[in-house]
């Protein structure tokens, strides 16, 4: 790590497509102090509690640091030999499409910039896919059908501007809580009205003056609806449809057919419901329809998207001031990894692999000995490939997919029988580096150098503020090595990320001449110094909004509107799988949590994977709140912990992406997830998954904390957790052991010197013990029949504590707080509401008592929800409950 100097260093978060601007500025003891940019124009300032807390995951905690082959360790030449030779010689033996490499919207454009042209121009394959490809494909696909080009229209502005906002398939609150803040301030300032569709009723649409439960998978239906709303209503633009646009009369026929009275049977949307979207939609000029990837992640996913851009090019509501419809990325660079062709069936620079033309262009540029001329596999089939035996050498970047990928189990096995897989990655342990022959350590965030592009085409630059830990490298660098000893070393000369940029940014320029949205060339002729001093800007460059002139990237110049008919779900719920499994994140973690899992504060909020569902399926199937549900597919099963909520839509339940075989027991829920995709866009499924719940029959429930790792192999469930000095874990089993004492001891590796404390009732099931090691309190054990009814933060923080009275040590297997100073540590605060502040919910219930009656006013009394604010909603439901009981 780099001497602290106490200089502010000017990035952007690794997280969302929000793309905040973050300053970091390391401390003399090591720590990193983390700031929101005010004058980066992507947050003004603002990060969500995902930002705030980078400082806290740069520990090297299982960080891969050096060069591994079949698992030990060697010097960088033997591993980037081997990487080479072995490509080289599956090459030769079974042609380059026998390669593939899987990359990550983790990695830096130059990092994508680099991967592409190695494969597509100088191996000559297009078997270079990404992650990427599970969140934002099929609204590619839709852009390049409707505009020509892989084009965002709009930019984050038009949220302060727009008189209504659509939110299909986004819970913005919890996914992008910076654009989120923005679009609450917009209601409260100028009244913006707001529509969130979506089946269950998230944090987003507690602020909704609409919201529309609609069946899994119905969007196309919906929209096709809006259609025949706006022309009926006289909202066409007829004017703008004539002369910018072609196919509105085949897409009018196309969605004609089906009366509302079918919609509302098919969306599940009351009609009375529909008319008042419908309404409101034609009458508000000033619309933006935001999606993400509750339409993205669909097997009709490219036509949903369509059909929400043809409403827009109806009524000429586009590429002006707060309307506009608006893809919002899940990744920090999606849109990068598209500029590049990170995709396998696009060319870099937004050029087509299917044309000729564009063929010739980059691989002129490149000087390359072949270029691609098929589109490669995309991720699903590229997994499937590499399980058939077709795929034999895989490189894969920043990325997890024994836990990310559809069918992960599928996923898995391929891996483990794949004759050589390659994996450049931050972490030493995950369920992919498990598989690789090759690891190669790469650079995290703060130690890595280049640009990313967020959802409005703004690049910014990502700056190290860190030294390079151990022999870790970057990722274009490793590229580049294999590259060169591949035998292409003319064409991989670079020496740092600036002169990728430039080559790429040139490339942008070559032969375009506003022929191709995408271009860079007014940042080709930068040098080192003026690359690191780049500043965020838009592209085409500090152009804010695209198609303004009506202009479009066809060949006839005119937007074209898609017939999107109306198709069901390819799997629907039966008789043995009668549920709809709805998959997503939750507020404080990111992808398989490599990253977040590492702070406790992020952990605070939801610990444990769950599974949330209606209180009418809940009773039907026998599931009470806080037990365990076992969730099973055709594909794979898991153990989940059981949150019944009205906010559920009926027949449908949703269980977070987030937790792998590092974390909990059996939680990796893409494995339950079949792999079908859209047609169009190859993107997976992912919200949509028939399943089945039964409960899982537990004979005890325990929550343990410990300052060690507690061993859990002999738990039937566990879910593990960060606390502030230690470790937190949930557990349960089929069968008690013998006597809990001993497992206890096997459970916090209890050696001498340890105290013991325990109670334990045969009678009710309930055993409480708590270890002390010089009257510190380093491990507790709570075990009871039904879900143990302990306040997990008040446990967690006497972690570590004194204990040095008898009246104390009972006091804490009581499970009562007491006095601080007598039980060793704060008062309860209950469930952690406010991850940015730390904020708990008996503290807002506290100040709710005292008189807070506000949101503000909380938030004045106790700072929770003043920061990124997607607790807001929880801490709205806190004040109304308790306003309701105070009232009964």
């Amino acid at each position: 790590m780099k001497s602290p100097t106490m200089t502010t260093t000017s990035t952007t978060c690794p997280y969302c497509g929000v793309g905040c601007g973050v300053l970091a500025t390391p401390q003399p003891d090591g720590r990193v102090e983390i700031k929101g940019d005010p004058a980066h124009p992507a947050n003004f300032g603002r990060l969500c509690s995902k930002g705030a807390a980078l400082g806290e995951t740069l520990a090297l905690d299982d960080r891969l640091l050096h060069p591994h082959v079949h698992g030990e360790r060697t010097t960088w030449d033997t591993a980037l030999n081997l990487v080479a030779s072995r490509f080289t010689e599956t090459i030769a033996q079974h042609g380059p499409d026998s390669v593939a490499f899987y990359v990550s919207g983790q990695i830096l454009t130059e990092d994508y910039y680099a991967a592409n042209k190695l494969m597509k121009g100088f191996i000559g394959s297009a078997n270079i896919d990404t992650n990427s490809r599970l969140c934002m494909a099929s609204s590619v696909a839709g852009h390049k059908r409707a505009f020509g080009s892989d084009t965002v229209p709009g930019c984050y502005e038009d949220l302060d501007q727009a008189d209504l906002v659509v939110l299909v398939g986004s819970n913005l609150a919890w996914c992008h809580p910076v654009l989120f803040q923005r679009l609450v301030a917009a209601k409260e300032a100028r009244g913006t009205k707001i529509v969130v569709i979506d089946p269950r009723r998230t944090a987003t649409a507690e602020i909704a003056d609409l919201h529309l439960a609609l069946a899994p998978g119905t969007d196309v239906a919906l929209f096709n609806g809006l259609l025949l709303a706006i022309a009926g209503g006289n909202a066409t633009d007829r004017a703008f449809l004539d002369t910018h646009t072609s196919g509105f009369t085949a897409t009018f026929k196309s969605a004609s057919n089906m009366p509302i009275r079918e919609i509302a049977d098919i969306t599940g949307i009351p009609a009375t419901q529909l008319h008042t979207f419908y309404d409101l939609f034609v009458r508000t000029e000033r619309t933006v329809t935001i999606y993400s990837q509750g339409v993205n992640q669909s097997i009709a996913g490219t036509d949903k998207v369509n059909a929400i851009i043809n409403c827009h090019l109806a009524t000429g509501r586009i590429g002006r001031p707060g309307m506009g419809p608006f893809s919002v990325t899940g990744q920090p660079n999606a849109m990068g990894g598209r500029e590049v062709g990170g995709l396998a069936n696009m060319l870099a620079a937004h050029m087509e692999l299917a044309d000729p033309e564009h063929r010739r262009i980059v691989q002129a540029f490149w000087q390359s000995p072949r270029i691609a001329d098929k589109p490669g596999l995309k991720a699903v089939d590229m997994f499937r490939a590499v399980g058939d035996g077709r795929v034999k050498a895989l490189w894969i970047m920043a990325t997890n997919p024994v836990d990310s990928m559809p069918d992960a189990n599928a996923v898995r096995t391929a891996l483990s029988a794949c004759p050589f897989v390659v994996v450049s990655d931050v972490t030493r342990h995950t369920d992919t580096t498990a598989h690789a022959h090759v690891l190669l350590p790469a650079l995290a965030w703060g130690e890595k150098s280049g640009t990313v592009t967020n959802s409005e085409r703004r690049i910014s630059r990502q700056r190290s503020f860190l030294s390079n830990p151990g022999e870790a490298r970057a990722d274009w660098w490793q590229m580049a090595q294999v590259g060169r000893r591949m035998g292409f070393a003319g064409a991989f000369t670079w020496t740092s990320p600036a002169e990728i940029s430039a080559e790429h940014a040139r490339l942008t320029g070559t032969e375009n001449s506003g022929a191709r949205d995408l271009d860079l060339s007014n940042i080709a002729g930068l040098d080192e110094r003026e690359y690191d001093a780049l500043q965020p800007f838009q592209w085409p460059h500090n152009r804010e909004r695209m198609f303004a002139d009506g202009q479009f990237f066809t060949p006839d110049r005119k937007a074209r509107l898609i017939p999107t008919p109306y198709r069901p779900p390819a799997v629907t719920p039966n008789e043995a799988y009668p549920l709809i499994l709805n998959t997503g994140r939750i507020r404080d973690q990111w992808h398989t949590m490599t990253r977040t899992a590492k702070t406790a504060r992020l952990m605070s909020h939801i610990a444990e994977p769950f599974l949330e569902l209606h209180p009418e399926d809940a009773a039907r199937y026998g599931l009470a709140p806080a037990t365990l549900a076992h969730v099973t597919s055709p594909h794979g099963d898991a153990v989940l912990r059981v949150v019944v909520s009205p906010r559920q839509r009926r027949g449908s339940v949703f269980a977070p992406i987030h937790w792998t075989d590092t974390q909990a027991s059996n939680a990796r829920i893409d494995a339950l997830i079949a792999g079908a995709v859209d047609p169009v866009s190859g993107q997976p499924e992912l919200k949509a998954a028939p399943v089945a719940v039964h409960s899982f029959a537990a004979k005890w429930f325990a929550f343990a904390v410990s300052v060690a790792r507690p061993d859990v192999s002999s738990a039937g469930y566990w879910a593990l957790a960060r606390a502030a000095t230690g470790w937190r874990v949930e557990l349960a089993g089929l069968s008690a052991p013998d006597d809990w004492s001993d497992a206890a001891r096997d459970l916090f590796h209890i050696r001498d010197g340890v105290e013991l404390l325990a109670y334990h009732d045969q009678t009710s099931g309930q055993y409480r013990c708590a270890a002390f090691h010089d009257e510190r309190m380093i491990a507790a054990l709570f075990v009871a029949r039904e879900p143990v009814a302990v306040s997990r933060s008040w446990l967690s923080e006497r972690l570590g504590k004194s204990f040095d009275t008898p009246h104390a040590r009972l006091s804490l297997l009581a499970g009562r707080s007491g006095d601080a100073a007598q039980d060793g540590g704060p008062q309860d605060r209950g469930a952690i509401i406010c991850a940015c502040f730390d904020v708990g919910q008996n503290q807002i219930l506290a100040s709710v008592a005292s008189g807070c009656r506000s949101v503000a006013a909380v938030g004045a009394a106790t700072q929770a929800g003043t920061n990124c604010g997607s607790c807001r909603t929880d801490i709205g439901r806190l004040i109304n409950g308790a306003c309701t009981q105070k009232a009964s």
